[in-house]
């Protein structure tokens, strides 16, 4: 049974494809390339985005959680997959057995897994992350010798890498403290790692792609820059101060809905709930499917605008938690399943996320990330 879709994802693959090959060209083809697709792909669709991304490329796979790594394995894709994020000790013999990679900090995860090799006969690779000053998951230095201790007697655990995380490398065009972390990865690394070999070390981000070589080591862990889109106004400035060449990233998302009803709204009307927006003129309003609960924020009510037939149409009233309404008084021949852009470009008029986070008060990953995962994707060629 086919089921029309009144509001859903269409996601370029043509962009994606060209956007995985611009951070390739930047780091080379010795150094291993993961494409972090966590949280529904920074809400663009983990299957699809995956799927895709492998035709490129592409060495490793980043998620989140043994969920999102399952879900992978599910859909038959059996490229290397690290779990970036904490899985509850009742689920690392799934992780196990599904072949996911795993992120360690804590002595209780590792001691759960030496445990389930020497039951299941099996070598479990594991990467160590080390805490270098964002303070968030990571092991510290005091405790890292134990830790290494334990995995080096055990059997059953192979070292496989280790990584950090940069706290302050996109948000400023300062980067002291992104380089006091470097420092301290490296320090930590000849103190604790210096017998270690073949080790994947990874810390880059997109942003330390785009701004510090030093940062590749044998792989880098990509994520917003793979979705064309920018870290940061600061990164793109810290590029330009620094004389680099702007890489050129396209966007691959598009949020596209239909008109449900149109209306004729008579001057001096209120619009939506709370009699925030009241009519100054006959007015032409546009009812659209969508809304907060389908990630079109709350805040938008008033300020933003969606596109149709390439013309910008002012959101009226506040936004609802299925229905936003728009001004189309001025826009000639607008019909009932016309087709709106909310997120992407129409015509020569474009809405980016970047605009979007600006009204919303907020970044871009919120924007894309809040999108609801129900809704369709679907890839365009």
């Amino acid at each position: 049974m086919r089921v029309s879709h009144l509001n859903w994802v269409e996601i370029s693959e043509k962009n994606l494809l060209r956007n995985i090959s611009v951070i390739r060209n930047l780091i080379g083809r010795e150094i291993k390339l993961m494409v972090v697709v966590k949280s529904n792909a920074y809400g663009h669709g983990m299957i699809e985005v995956a799927t895709i991304a492998l035709k490129g490329s592409v060495d490793w796979l980043g998620v989140n959680s043994i969920e999102e790594g399952i879900a992978l394995r599910d859909n038959k894709i059996d490229a290397p997959t690290l779990i970036l994020g904490y899985v509850p000790l009742t689920d690392l013999e799934d992780a196990v057995h599904q072949n996911l990679r795993l992120t360690v900090y804590n002595m209780e995860t590792v001691r759960a897994l030496d445990a389930i090799g020497d039951r299941v006969k099996k070598n479990i690779p594991i990467h160590v992350k080390i805490e270098t000053g964002t303070n968030r998951q990571g092991i510290q230095g005091k405790k890292l010798s134990n830790l290494l201790d334990f995995i080096n007697s055990s059997p059953s655990l192979k070292l496989e890498g280790i990584s950090t995380h940069f706290a302050n490398i996109e948000d400023t065009t300062d980067h002291s403290f992104a380089q006091f972390q470097l420092n301290e990865f490296k320090r930590m690394e000849g103190e604790f790692f210096k017998n270690e070999t073949n080790l994947l070390r990874h810390t880059a981000c997109t942003a330390a792609v785009l701004l510090f070589p030093e940062t590749y080591f044998e792989m880098v862990r990509a994520g917003i820059g793979i979705y064309g889109l920018w870290p940061s106004k600061q990164t793109k400035v810290s590029c330009s101060m620094e004389g680099k060449k702007i890489p050129e990233l396209k966007p691959v998302l598009t949020w596209k809905t239909k008109i449900a009803q149109l209306k004729d709204v008579p001057d001096d009307s209120y619009i939506s709930y709370g009699c925030t927006y009241r009519t100054t003129r006959d007015s032409k309003i546009a009812v659209l499917p969508v809304g907060y609960y389908d990630g079109y924020p709350r805040a938008f009510s008033n300020v933003s605008y969606v596109l149709v037939k390439g013309r910008r149409a002012p959101v009226r009233g506040r936004v609802c938690m299925n229905i936003i309404l728009a001004d189309v008084t001025d826009i000639q021949d607008v019909k009932l399943e016309d087709e709106v852009v909310l997120l992407g470009k129409q015509g020569e008029e474009e809405i980016t996320a970047d605009y979007l986070a600006g009204l919303g008060g907020t970044i871009n990953y919120e924007i894309v990330t809040s999108i609801n995962p129900s809704l369709k994707r679907v890839v365009t060629k």
